[in-house]
């Protein structure tokens, strides 16, 4: 019988995997039976987490990178091939906010700061680019591969504040459709590119813009909650059921699409 949402010895590579949603996909995936290697900046939460997974028996790898880095991605591509002999997936993951390249309610367009609203850019876009460019190789010669990319809720529409963080969001759903037809018309069927696109959930990043120290919600936050139908933030799990139907032969015919995982946020107006 074909099992559809087989991923058992998938070898998955995901950047940016420490962080509070890269880590629980790190935990399902592995706990699914991928072998997967994790890469980020934070060794010591890396470490910590990969001795979490494999405390459970499974096999997972951490390495330390820096996403904008060819030569040092080129270098995580090439351990990861000598260990498993093969890259199945890549989950681009990886990306962030900065202060300067967001504007507050008392400030406007004139007040970014164009070092940090580049910074933010390099970080989510060319934080995407680069490692899908270094990793395709190996995908193109296996002449198979998967491509998953983590867009955002400010990408399909302009989100008030966060201008460098949805500008460069917006150019990574672009660059998902295109890559999807650049892979399959020259490299053929075998070859698949999606994005899921995660509404809001409270992470290390955004949790003081959304939440008080006691818990409550800011302003900011309750206008978000007053947004989405289903009014709360979304639980890091709820995006494991997509994230397995897109890892798996199950979407074997799915490519250039972005999975919505909003609560209903893209949906509602008023």
């Amino acid at each position: 019988m074909y099992e559809l949402f087989n991923i058992k010895d998938k070898v998955i590579v995901i950047t940016g995997g420490t962080g509070v949603l890269g880590a629980s996909m790190v935990e399902y995936l592995a706990a699914h039976g991928a072998k997967v290697a994790v890469l980020a900046r934070n060794k010591e939460k890396g470490d910590a987490l990969i001795e979490s997974v494999r405390s459970k028996d499974v096999d997972a790898i951490f390495l330390q990178t820096e996403v904008t880095d060819e030569a040092v991605l080129k270098q995580n591509a090439e351990d990861i091939f000598s260990k498993y002999g093969k890259i199945d997936v890549l989950i681009n993951g990886a990306g962030g906010n900065m202060p300067g390249a967001t504007i507050g309610p008392t400030s406007s367009i004139f007040d970014l700061k164009m070092d940090d609203f580049r910074k933010v850019v390099d970080l989510n876009l060319m934080g995407t680019v680069v490692p899908t460019v270094v990793f395709a190789e190996y995908m193109v010669n296996a002449k198979k591969g998967n491509i998953i990319n983590i867009s955002s809720a400010s990408a399909l529409r302009p989100l008030t504040r966060v201008a460098g963080y949805g500008t460069a969001k917006a150019a990574v759903t672009n660059f998902t459709k295109y890559m999807a037809g650049e892979m399959a018309i020259k490299y053929g069927e075998s070859f698949r590119v999606n994005a899921i696109c995660p509404g809001f959930f409270i992470t290390e990043q955004n949790r003081t813009l959304l939440t008080n120290p006691d818990g409550s919600y800011t302003d900011r936050g309750n206008t978000i909650i007053a947004h989405t139908p289903f009014r709360r933030f979304g639980e890091p799990e709820e995006l494991l059921g997509t994230l397995h139907y897109l890892v798996s032969d199950a979407s074997k015919f799915v490519t250039g699409s972005v999975a919505i995982v909003d609560g209903g946020f893209d949906a509602f107006s008023i």
